[in-house]
């Protein structure tokens, strides 16, 4: 369906979406902190709050992710990152020309002291066992290659060697964060050079800019994902100065206040573990359980994409753009290109098109549009849960392209208010559906089991009807502020 931004609506109703849809997320997110205030004594018992420097508040530590990141980022990671800045400043001033080979061993060097030697060995085996297919400029091979280099991280004797070799388990998260990450860049390589785009000539340049995408430290452990000719054609057309070095320092470190506010005064991600309190909550709390989980996916991602492209910034690569807020995305197709924007590039590049894409037929939509999910399912591990997400974001997609094309089919002589109107009514139903695929996604399998029988089995008729006009609401806000949706 052809969605018209500029479509004339009446500033009075464009006010109405506006207020309704701040209004909706300031009292369901005051309906959560209020549940998790009555609850705190219980969640502390079960899950543990951290007491806060702030009197009357506890922390809530319950979302794994942003746990681990941020005690590391405590720990060495922000110095690190801060070591590989001065590093990078340095060479550009005095040698330019040695700035990508220095940048490339500091990113050894820096992974060696957290990973080990035998950790950057495993590394460096992927590397090279992925670097010799590539020579055979085969996609088939490459990816066979590379697929069985990603299995083993779930095989359990692996698992159990490598383990092993740390005593903590964070050690271990970290080495299984940088071989999967580097899976994607060892993939993006390898098609590279069979498509003979980019880097011709000798093995070792090759392999030296290959170990220098690789270990680049801003993305090494976490992203965001760029691909190999994007990382090789560094770009000089913008040199970012203090200025940008000052506000962009500025909007994270906001961005991370906003994200410690959020599991301050609501206690989303312990809640969402326990199914008794799932399923006691007000309707107004649950409606805010799901949008905080959301908005703080979201604003966690900002703060841990925002660093490390910052840096690629001012190091005069051009990363992907950072997530667009997710209470304005409205559809499943814009959310996959707004939110992790160099995944998205990457599936587009490597899975999508070479597949057929949209302009072999329908069969070729489904299967590329399949098999790009059933990649990301993997990628993250394979779990059921994520079998559930990857399945729904495919329905989804595919529903959604139908309606538009039916759609646009029947309202083409509408008027573009009309229009826009109808594309908001069935982006209300899209967003729902999205909200819980993601919360299946985050939550888990009984999460989106208990939000779908609360609010779609026995809300249908009291929670369904106001939740999906509120994401009507959501839809026209999103349409007015995003000039060319999805």
């Amino acid at each position: 369906m052809t969605y018209v931004q500029s479509a004339p609506l009446p500033r009075t109703e464009l006010l109405v979406y506006w207020l309704l849809s701040f209004g909706s997320h300031f009292y369901s997110f005051y309906e959560l902190h209020r549940f998790s205030k009555e609850h705190e004594a219980g969640l502390d018992r079960q899950f543990h709050l951290e007491r806060s420097l702030f009197k009357g508040f506890k922390r809530d530590v319950s979302d794994f992710e942003w746990t681990f990141w941020t005690e590391w980022a405590k720990k060495s990671l922000l110095w690190t990152l801060i070591g590989h800045a001065v590093l990078s400043r340095f060479c550009s001033i005095f040698y330019p020309q040695f700035r990508v080979a220095a940048l490339t061993v500091y990113g050894l060097f820096a992974a060696c002291s957290v990973l080990g030697l035998r950790g950057v060995a495993v590394l460096l085996l992927h590397v090279a066992l992925s670097f010799s297919v590539a020579q055979l400029r085969r996609p088939a091979l490459c990816w066979t290659c590379n697929l069985l280099l990603l299995c083993t991280l779930h095989v359990r004797p692996f698992q159990d060697i490598q383990r092993s070799w740390y005593e903590h388990e964070e050690e271990y998260y970290l080495l299984l964060f940088g071989v999967a990450v580097g899976t994607l860049r060892l993939i993006s390589f390898s098609l590279e050079r069979c498509g003979r785009t980019v880097i011709h000539g000798a093995a070792l340049p090759q392999l030296c800019w290959l170990l220098s995408y690789t270990f680049y430290h801003p993305f090494f452990y976490n992203g965001p994902i760029i691909t190999f000719n994007d990382y090789v054609e560094q770009s000089d057309r913008h040199k970012a100065g203090a200025r940008y070095l000052l506000l962009r320092s500025t909007r994270i470190l906001m961005w991370w206040c906003i994200a410690e506010y959020m599991i301050h005064v609501m206690y989303m991600h312990a809640i969402q573990s326990n199914e008794t309190y799932l399923e006691i909550l007000p309707p107004w709390a649950l409606g805010g359980l799901a949008l905080a989980l959301v908005q703080f996916f979201f604003v966690k991602y900002l703060v841990l994409f925002g660093l490390p492209s910052m840096l690629a910034t001012l190091d005069q690569l051009v990363p992907p753009g950072l997530p667009r807020c997710v209470s304005i995305m409205y559809s499943f197709t814009g959310m996959w290109r707004h939110f992790d924007k160099g995944l998205y590039r990457w599936l587009l590049r490597y899975i999508y098109v070479p597949l057929g894409g949209s302009h072999h037929g329908v069969m070729y939509k489904m299967l590329s549009t399949a098999l790009a999910f059933g990649f990301v399912c993997l990628w993250h591990g394979g779990h059921d849960y994520l079998q559930c997400w990857a399945l729904m974001n495919w329905l989804g997609v595919l529903v959604e392209t139908s309606l538009k094309a039916l759609f646009g089919s029947a309202l083409r002589h509408s008027s573009a208010a009309t229009r826009r109107r109808c594309a908001a009514l069935l982006s209300a139903f899209s967003t729902a559906m999205l909200i819980l695929s993601n919360l299946f996604f985050l939550g888990g399998i009984h999460v989106g089991r208990i939000f779908w029988k609360r609010v779609f089995l026995q809300g249908w008729s009291t929670v369904l009807p106001p939740m999906l006009a509120f994401l009507y609401c959501f839809a026209q806000v999103g349409l007015e502020w995003t000039p060319h949706p999805s």
